[in-house]
């Protein structure tokens, strides 16, 4: 059994279209998320969105303006932020 983890996931490129961003990996895989995935890409202005940078050798993106940082492998894995649930009164 080998017990050694995968290595982390490494973006090469980064960029905007419409409301998604997209990752080219170092493996050649492409993927996308909406920016509704994270509270403040989803109600940031278009140009602030497209200011998307690759940080950390590919192993995260960042939004300066917006002070996001997300880790690309938690992109790869489908790790998104939970959103808050309305509590349950009961009654």
């Amino acid at each position: 059994m080998d017990n050694s983890a995968a290595p982390a996931a490494q973006a090469l490129r980064c960029w905007v279209e419409g409301r998604r961003i997209w990752l080219e990996l170092t493996d050649q895989r492409l993927l996308s998320f909406p920016a509704t995935k994270y509270p403040l890409l989803a109600n940031a202005p278009q140009g602030l969105l497209e200011k998307a940078q690759i940080r950390l050798q590919g192993r995260a993106l960042r939004w300066e303006e917006l002070d996001e940082d997300i880790w690309v492998d938690d992109v790869v894995h489908g790790r998104f932020p939970r959103t808050k649930a309305p509590a349950i009164v009961a009654t």
